[in-house]
């Protein structure tokens, strides 16, 4: 049913993947987590790979970022995110309560509570010049300690971000470009009405029990990183109204939530490695339950501490997940490097590795790459290397 649900229906890989495959793809999902890490590609763009197969990033460029023929939006949703902009309305609470200083992130309403007349200014500044970086932006000052090493000026704007004041315009490599929403968003799209704080909540929890099509009441929420007491007045109007039935699953300690369109098909999963923070693994406590699957990044773990690697991607095999590997697109040399090589205690190494093989290298194709190259790292890199 998860599996289902997020799009792994076992769909055929190869096919030409257009937008007419994507775009209901990404509906399914609701959003698309981004992510700045480039090791293999950025985050984004993996989850539609990983259910469709090969398709051109510059399509999924164009309806982020492009003027023409925009279909989505960057918002915090699951962290940063793009949404469809069907959900624009949806989502505008949330900017609501960071402008009354009850957002997400609590430094961000302190720094608008104490630069309110720089906020203004920087606004300002965005809505006479257009597109705008951080570093054009009037007393800024330079990169410091804190967030992530922002400076003033990247403050203020991921503040007015925060606060819907400003959305994402473009973006310069992965240098997000500020602009106010009225030159970005669709005037259709700003001109629908907002609904009620407590309408858009239900109508998210319903939406994140979709695409999970069976959760707990922590994953449903942690789809959208909903409020607590909002979830769960939303949660009992839908289960009342039937949209959500209540369940047990063996093995899971905590009450599930059924959607009532969720479906139950013959098979479902597929061939596929899939990005960190792909919906079906982003919350680590919900993997272990659904596959079994400890995995936590690495990446900010000294690397003598690393137990699988730097920058680690799962690898989905029919309906489980049978290892996870560690890769490097070296763009230099057009080699698409899996460093370290790992599967799973249930998974039988020899069919892992010949699934693991004919995978990196359609993802090498897709990357531009000419070639695949096994490292000797991991209890499934022999194998590996022999299929390879």
């Amino acid at each position: 049913m998860a599996l289902a649900a997020q799009g792994f229906s076992c769909p055929d890989r190869s096919q030409k993947v257009t937008w007419a495959h994507m775009a209901p793809m990404i509906r399914r999902l609701n959003l698309l987590q981004i992510d700045s890490v480039n090791v293999v590609a950025r985050s984004h763009y993996l989850p539609l790979y990983s259910r469709l197969g090969a398709y051109a990033q510059a399509t999924l460029d164009e309806r982020a970022f492009g003027q023409k023929k925009r279909a989505l939006f960057e918002c915090w949703a699951h962290e940063a995110s793009l949404l469809p902009l069907e959900l624009h309305p949806l989502m505008r609470w949330r900017a609501a309560r960071a402008r009354a200083g009850d957002g997400v992130y609590k430094s961000m309403d302190q720094f608008g509570r104490d630069e309110r007349t720089y906020l203004k200014q920087v606004l300002n500044f965005v809505t006479r010049n257009g597109p705008t970086v951080a570093s054009q932006v009037p007393g800024g000052g330079k990169a410091e300690g804190g967030w992530w090493g922002w400076s003033k000026g990247k403050l203020a704007l991921e503040t007015l971000f925060d606060q819907g004041l400003v959305t994402t315009a473009t973006r310069d490599g992965f240098e997000r470009l500020y602009d106010i929403p009225e030159r970005v968003i669709p005037a259709e799209v700003l001109a629908r009405d907002t609904p009620a704080e407590r309408d858009a909540i239900r109508r998210l929890l319903d939406l994140s029990a979709r695409a999970h099509g069976i959760g707990t009441e922590f994953d449903l929420r942690d789809y959208f990183r909903l409020p607590i007491a909002d979830t769960k007045t939303a949660l009992q109007e839908l289960v009342e109204d039937g949209t959500l039935i209540p369940v047990t699953v063996e093995g899971w300690k905590p009450k599930a939530f059924l959607h009532r369109d969720a479906k139950l098909p013959r098979k479902a999963g597929g061939t596929a490695l899939l990005s960190p923070f792909d919906p079906i693994v982003w919350e680590r406590a919900r993997a272990e339950r659904l596959f079994s699957f400890h995995y936590r990044i690495e990446i900010y773990t000294p690397a003598p501490k690393r137990k699988f690697g730097y920058y680690v991607l799962p690898f989905l095999n029919r309906d489980r997940i049978a290892g996870r590997v560690c890769l490097k697109a070296d763009r230099q040399t057009g080699v698409l490097r899996a460093n370290a090589s790992h599967h799973e205690a249930h998974a039988d190494p020899a069919e892992t590795a010949a699934a693991l093989a004919e995978e990196l290298k359609l993802m090498a194709g897709w990357l531009g790459l000419s070639e695949v190259a096994a490292g000797a790292a991991g209890n499934l890199a022999k194998a590996l290397r022999s299929e390879l």
